[in-house]
């Protein structure tokens, strides 16, 4: 949507009040639909899925009917919903729809319910957070059974949100047959999509896949901090039925299909009911970068509102009660909310004793009395248990072949499964409020046939998954903050990595001061601030020497200052990794008065990011916050690498503020200047950068 369009129609990005989802049925017709995306079924001859549209730039995502699912039950497969004997599968007729019939082995339509929809991690927000409500929308539930599965039901659920043109998909089965079966795959998403270019000769992963849909499922890993390459379930293929398409081998990529690419391979016993992974489908209505993120950023606001919690907290490199004492006092004294204590700190939370638990105890009492958080790390991943605990290399047979590291411990072994019932032990009895994953179950498969957790090779990575997802779930229920450096957003972590290189850390502190401001950048385009932490080595972290740190602290305050306000300007939270936040008064009055800045900005801050220049360290950089529903409509940060003051007249796109003629800005806290708005919604500033230093500017409505 162009901002011409957005400008002559309510623009759910900027007000998305009254898009509320519905169901409504007309005859054998179903449409679920919030004014944003419109998704219609047919149930005559079965159901199937003949309209799939996005209301905001018209556009029709369905060229062909597929069935609504497939899943393999015993070696074979089955369609759910779905009609066969669509002759043209460029587009769709509803005058069709009669002339074409299903298969007597397919899984039939039953019946249908329409729910509100229900919460998925039962998240109870403790901390400060810019979303603290649940998703709301409805959920239409289509049943089906099939003549050849007796006592198999599948339940197809969609779900459609409030708000935002997004649907979430995903598969229930019930066995209720009075025997066992095993389910190999579930692809809970078929779809005959509207290709996105014309090539006559093109192999499949050289053309482009649709861009106006977005799929984003919770099953995601691999430690690339970025959700498309963490994607582990989404497939573009080709449709050879599609013979009118221009592509001369029929290889365009217009079927969207979405599975486990290892499959599930698992025993349902008589009685019980199998739940899919969940698939979520946002629609895009451009191609505009910034547009696009903020659409996929809200999605996260939606979906995991407890990704929008924030907390203010510090790395400590030591668990002795003398020095952890002493950080929990300094967190006090500056506004600090929490203390993580570090890896190479000397916890061990494995370690369930009664001894470490009384002391961790002591400490978690100590923190909250002064109304601080106290968390800790533990690895999972990246180490050598044993050759009975390890990952079994299905190549060789043997302990090894694991993604990091060669060696890495099954998550379904003896081991495994002690580790995650001692994690939680320890928070439980502890009190501690933060918990820091290293290396959490990556997606090995393991060949090993005697882990209690798994079954074999086949079901390794299905049953781990399963385990790790619940795994954090259960702690964000109960109120645990989880950072964890993979993307398991949807099942209830919170915050990961903006995406870094550790042996940057190690580099002169001028250099850090830039790449981190990259970092920042390239860092929020799909992720909201709250969800990305960034890095701050107090002391030496790799290497790197006196040149790379900060300590002595009191000794290098302007870089101090500059590292605290890219980061807190950004809404970012950096681990702070040392001893202390501050070693003299002076040093700890510059803390306590960023950390006072930031509260005040608090909620503008982690808004979401608008990208204006990325750093390099040739002239100055910066972005701004916005969000058309606070006092503050942007918070501008700006910084400047030269040596030199430097003045610039700086253009601030403000249209995601809500504002359309005019602006109030002002730099700093100096007082507010009038600007009128030109036709793209922006406002030409001009500002004075100090050299090796900051500004920042805040935007509020036009004076009354």
């Amino acid at each position: 949507m162009t901002m011409a369009a957005s400008a002559q129609q309510k623009d759910w990005l900027l007000d998305n009040t009254g898009y509320n989802a519905a169901v409504k049925e007309s005859g054998k017709e179903i449409t679920l639909s919030n004014g944003l995306v419109s998704r219609s079924f047919s149930i005559t001859s079965n159901a199937v899925c003949t309209d799939f549209r996005n209301l905001t730039s018209g556009e029709q995502l369905l060229r062909a009917v597929k069935p609504e699912a497939r899943i393999t039950v015993n070696g074979k497969e089955y369609n759910i919903g779905g009609l066969g004997g669509q002759q043209q599968q460029a587009y769709l007729l509803p005058e069709w729809l009669p002339g074409m019939k299903s298969s007597d082995n397919d899984f039939q339509y039953v019946s249908h319910t329409v729910t509100p929809i229900a919460p998925y991690v039962h998240w109870q927000p403790r901390l400060w957070a810019t979303n603290r409500r649940q998703p709301s929308g409805k959920t239409l539930t289509f049943t089906y059974a099939a003549k050849a599965l007796p006592g198999i039901g599948v339940k197809v659920h969609y779900e459609l949100y409030d708000g935002i043109p997004l649907l979430c998909k995903w598969l229930s089965v019930e066995n209720r047959s009075g025997n066992d079966f095993k389910l190999d795959q579930v692809v809970n998403e078929v779809l005959g999509a509207v290709e996105e270019e014309s090539a006559v000769v093109g192999a499949t992963d050289q053309m482009k896949v649709p861009h106006g849909i977005y799929i984003e499922s919770n099953y995601a890993f691999n430690n690339a901090m970025k959700a498309r390459l963490s994607d582990q379930t989404t497939h573009w293929k080709a449709d050879s039925s599609y013979r009118s398409q221009v592509n001369y081998d029929y290889l365009t990529p217009c079927l969207l299909e979405v599975y486990p690419d290892h499959g599930i391979h698992i025993n349902i016993a008589t009685g019980t009911t199998f739940k899919s992974i969940r698939t979520y489908e946002l629609l895009l209505d451009g191609y505009d970068r910034e547009r696009n993120g903020l659409a996929q950023r809200a999605m996260y606001r939606t979906i995991a509102p407890w990704t929008t919690q924030n907390p203010i907290f510090m790395h400590l490199v030591a668990s002795s009660p003398e020095k952890v004492r002493t950080a929990v006092d300094q967190c006090a004294e500056t506004g600090y909310e929490g203390v993580i204590l570090s890896f190479g700190s000397g916890l061990n939370m494995e370690d369930t004793s009664a001894a470490n638990i009384r002391k961790f105890k002591e400490l978690a009492d100590y923190a909250h009395a002064k109304k601080i958080l106290l968390g800790g790390y533990s690895l999972f991943s990246s180490r050598r248990i044993s050759d009975e605990d390890d990952v079994i290399d299905p190549k060789t047979g043997k302990p090894g072949g694991a993604m990091f590291g060669g060696h890495a411990p099954c998550l379904g072994s003896k081991w495994g499964i002690a580790y995650l019932q001692k994690i939680k032990s320890f928070i439980r009895q502890t009190g501690f409020d933060i918990f820091e994953n290293d290396g959490p179950y990556p997606g090995d498969v393991c060949a090993s046939t005697t882990h209690p957790g798994h079954k074999g090779l086949e079901d390794s990575q299905w049953t781990q998954m399963e385990q790790q997802k619940k795994f954090y779930r259960d702690l964000n229920e109960e109120g645990i903050y989880i950072n964890a450096p993979d993307w398991y957003f949807l099942d209830g972590t919170h915050k990961i990595a903006l995406g870094y290189r550790e042996v940057n850390f190690s580099l002169p502190r001028e250099q850090q001061t830039i790449l981190n401001r990259q970092n920042i950048f390239d860092g929020t385009w799909e992720k909201i601030p709250s969800m990305g932490w960034g890095f701050v080595p107090l002391t030496q972290y790799h290497g790197g020497g006196a040149a790379a740190t900060l300590e002595p602290l009191k000794d290098h305050l302007p870089t101090y200052e500059n590292l605290m306000m890219q980061y807190y300007g950004g809404g970012i939270q950096a681990c702070y990794r040392g001893p202390r936040l501050y070693d003299t008064d002076e040093t700890k009055n510059l803390v306590r008065k960023t950390l006072s800045w930031y509260k005040k900005y608090r909620n503008i801050a982690n808004a979401d990011v608008i990208h204006l220049r990325r750093a390099d360290g040739r002239d100055w950089d910066g972005f701004l916050h916005a969000d058309p529903h606070q006092p503050y409509k942007a918070l501008v940060m700006l910084f400047n690498p030269l040596t030199t003051t430097i003045t610039r007249e700086i253009t601030l796109p403000l249209y995601y503020t809500g504002l359309s003629r005019s602006a109030s800005i002002r730099v700093q806290e100096g007082p507010a200047k009038q600007y009128t708005l030109d036709r793209g919604y922006n406002a030409k500033v001009k500002v004075e950068i100090p050299g090796q230093g900051y500004t920042w500017l805040v935007v509020e409505g036009a004076a009354k």
